[in-house]
């Protein structure tokens, strides 16, 4: 009842469009069949119609898992996200996914040329009510697809630590707000991924496999980086290739009877690091060490 996907970002970043600009979706789509994925998230370059999407997809195996959903509870009245997660959620509802991806993306510095770690934003608690009612405004609607919302902790907003996603987690009714566990960005945030499953392993219900460049994570720290200048040397990479043990966190994944897709996702700029490459070598890591 797991499926393994791998995500674009790869072969074309959204947030960094030169990256990758030469890499077709073509390329992308039928790179990821041939290094052995049944599913993909969505990138810049995926067609926005399903019945377009699906005449390239489905003829070389592949489903779509999920797909990121930017959120602005926290400074854009509720409404503004309202419309525009409707769309996306029916987009995804047509392409047979079960769960949407969604980050809250108020005062975020992902995109900003701001240090990293030294600017990360935190929430008021103000704020804090806005997003917690939100998303579970959100997680009703996406119940009217029979779908669930997976809540995205990632660097450079203001739900990003441990504290943070306790304090998300308690804060929001279990049965309309589900957590994505990415172990990437919870060891660059310097947090304990195996404890963050093992604690909420009951409502994790979409996986990132995502490892760290762990002389490349201190650099970032040391030259206060940004986040996207830290993907551009490299900080992030495929599961086997950084600093992460994924054996662990694989027992732990097994035994919680978890059920759904782990998606590989290692934003590296193509140029250096062939996303072809990298996703084959990826896939043979987690059949080493998962037999999937």
């Amino acid at each position: 009842m797991i499926k393994l996907g791998v995500a674009p970002i790869a072969w074309t970043n959204d947030d960094l469009p030169e990256l990758g600009k030469e890499n077709t979706f073509e390329q992308c789509i039928s790179e990821m069949a041939l290094a052995g994925y049944t599913g993909t998230e969505i990138g810049n370059k995926y067609p926005k119609d399903p019945e377009t999407l699906k005449q390239f997809l489905e003829p070389r195996g592949l489903e779509v898992a999920s797909a990121w959903f930017s959120a602005f509870l926290t400074t854009e009245p509720y409404e503004n996200t309202f419309e525009k997660f409707k769309e996306h959620r029916d987009f995804l509802w047509n392409m047979g996914a079960k769960v949407i991806v969604v980050s809250e993306q108020g005062h975020s510095i992902q995109g900003r040329d701001l240090p990293i770690f030294e600017e990360k934003p935190k929430f008021t608690d103000q704020e804090w009510d806005l997003l917690t009612k939100g998303l579970e405004k959100l997680g009703d609607l996406a119940h009217e697809r029979d779908m669930e919302i997976v809540y995205h902790h990632h660097m450079g907003t203001g739900v990003q630590t441990t504290d943070e996603i306790e304090r998300l987690m308690e804060n929001t009714d279990p049965e309309k707000v589900s957590l994505l566990f990415d172990t990437g960005h919870l060891v660059y945030s310097g947090e304990e991924p195996l404890g963050i499953f093992e604690k909420y392993h009951h409502r994790i219900k979409h996986i990132h496999f995502k490892d760290i460049r762990k002389d490349v994570m201190n650099e970032v720290k040391n030259e206060q980086d940004s986040f996207l200048t830290g993907v551009k040397k490299g900080a992030f990479t495929v599961p086997g290739d950084g600093m992460v043990d994924f054996t662990p966190i694989w027992k732990a994944i097994e035994q919680s009877g978890y059920e759904g897709w782990i998606v590989v996702e290692a934003e590296q700029d193509p140029s250096l690091a062939n996303p072809f490459i990298y996703a084959k070598q990826a896939r043979e890591y987690i059949k080493n060490i998962t037999n999937l």
